[in-house]
């Protein structure tokens, strides 16, 4: 009872400590007790605390089960948070957050969301949107390269083909490769040799390379189930994907194994996250704003994001809806240079008919619509397309930096998608636009470059989507409790907006 009554003296009353304990008290644990239910005896430590000792570690940088069991055994805050409980060690804190918190990381995180939201920080209003690649633990020489897999098992399904004729003219007929080998192993009378030095019978030369062809065989088909639709993964982390990674300043990028990660920030706090395997970002907002959804059950009044969400489907998604996008095009700073404005090769800068659907190049000739189709993205969203033909490009001094074409020149357009990046441009060049893209700069990548720099996290410490996941929404929590101290501290709490100021 002493020992508590001096820890309180000690802690000072404004410190972010007592602030995430009560918070945290007024979570409903339930859904993270239930891992527990199958176990025959209870924990030395439970549950509720490790959780806030690893959220508390997460506001101090702390990522480690070795860290913050260290900080548990010599740091008066950890040691107060515990309220005296049994100090957990590294391997206790590792488990609880690898097997049993990842049921209930994500339910916890909303738990805060919505938490903010009831205390007026959040009102759900204006969502910001950006994302970020985090490299893996994974080794950065682990790569398997579905094009070099799909090389060589074509080319041992060929040597394959050619050495089974070979088996059967010497042991007779078998359907499969399979059956062969069967075979081949039915008629072995005496143990095989191994070692230097030895020689070894024919039967067993062809047993053996047969076997170790249909291993490649197998291991080759497990490589393309792993792949699950991209175009690389890592040996140690098989959900990771080798992905460009902004090394430094200068961006000398390299591929790297990572998840792409997403953050929905509102009010400086990280409200929705996402992470995945895919490299594009504009296959994400959808996903995220989904999710976001799903747990808090409301939904944003805007959603603004940068140029790499830009996509039909995604402009397509807000129609019809009370949500508003702002969504910078990306052609938008490039479009603003004096290049592109004095480029009439480009279709923007092309005069254009809407009558008679045609546009004219710069030598005067007429690009006519040929045809409509359908264009599928990955996702399987479907757009129309149309397609554009010069009448005549033969001779045309402009051909060789209008188009590569062999004849006359193509273009492929969809017509909605243009309307939708018009009515994109309006709206993010307006001045409600305007003030919002400068906040999405100032409180999404804000809140990016903390949780790298300050934070120190610049790489998982955990292996596997799971993993990684519940990782993510500790720190994402460590970050918001942070936050909501910082604004308490400095009396900004409410605030919304970084208002634009005038010189």
């Amino acid at each position: 009872m002493q020992i508590k009554e001096a820890l309180e003296e000690l802690i000072a009353e404004d410190d972010v400590v007592r602030l995430l304990n009560a918070v945290m008290g007024e979570l409903d644990y339930t859904e993270m007790y239930r891992a527990y239910a199958k176990e025959w005896r209870k924990p030395k430590t439970s549950p509720a605390a490790m959780f806030k000792v690893l959220i508390y570690g997460g506001t101090e940088g702390k990522y480690a089960g070795s860290e913050v069991s260290k900080a548990c055994r010599r740091d008066i805050n950890y040691i107060w948070l515990l309220g005296g409980e049994s100090t957990p060690d590294d391997d206790a804190l590792n488990r609880f957050r690898g097997k049993k918190l990842s049921e209930a990381s994500e339910g916890l995180f909303y738990q805060l969301v919505i938490k903010l939201r009831e205390m007026d920080e959040i009102k759900y209003e204006h969502l910001f949107v950006d994302g970020s690649k985090t490299e893996a633990n994974a080794n950065r020489y682990s790569f398997v390269w579905r094009k070099s897999v799909n090389k060589h098992a074509a080319k041992l399904e060929r040597k394959l083909g050619e050495y089974l004729v070979e088996l059967k003219s010497r042991y007779g007929e078998a359907e499969t490769a399979g059956e062969m080998l069967s075979r081949l192993e039915a008629m072995r009378t005496e143990a095989f040799v191994y070692g230097r030095g030895k020689g070894k019978s024919e039967l067993q030369r062809d047993t053996e390379k047969l076997r170790e062809m249909l291993e490649r065989q197998e291991k080759y088909e497990k490589y393309n189930e792993t792949f699950n639709g991209r175009n690389s993964f890592s040996k140690t982390d098989p959900d990771a994907t080798f992905m460009r990674m902004k090394d430094d300043h200068m961006r000398n990028s390299q591929l790297k194994p990572g998840y792409n990660v997403q953050l929905g920030v509102e009010s400086e706090y990280i409200v929705g996250v996402d992470v995945s395997s895919e490299r594009s970002d504009n296959s994400r907002l959808i996903p995220l704003l989904e999710n976001i959804e799903s747990h808090i059950g409301a939904k944003y009044g805007d959603v603004t994001t940068d140029a790499g969400y830009e996509s039909e489907e995604n402009y397509t998604y807000f129609e019809g809806k009370e949500q508003v996008c702002y969504i910078k095009p990306q052609n938008y700073e490039r479009s603003k240079t004096r290049k592109f404005k004095s480029d009439m090769n480009l279709r923007e800068n092309m005069p254009y008919d809407p009558e008679k659907d045609e546009y004219t190049c710069k030598n005067g000739k007429i690009l006519r619509a040929v045809y409509t189709g359908k264009s599928k993205s990955a996702s399987g969203f479907e757009s129309e397309v149309t397609y554009y033909e010069c009448e005549d490009c033969s001779g045309c001094t402009h051909k060789k930096t209008c188009t590569r074409a062999k004849d006359n020149r193509k273009m492929r357009i969809s017509k909605n998608f243009l309307r939708q990046r018009n009515e994109s441009l309006t709206r993010i060049t307006s001045q409600k636009g305007v003030l919002l893209r400068v906040n999405r700069s100032i409180q999404v990548e804000g809140a990016f470059g903390v949780i790298k720099q300050d934070y120190g996290f610049r790489q998982f410490l955990l292996r596997g989507y799971k993993k990684v996941r519940t990782q993510l929404f500790i720190v994402a929590f460590a970050f918001n409790i942070n936050k909501l101290h910082h604004k308490i501290q400095q009396n900004r709490t409410g605030s919304q907006l970084f208002e634009k100021f005038s010189a």
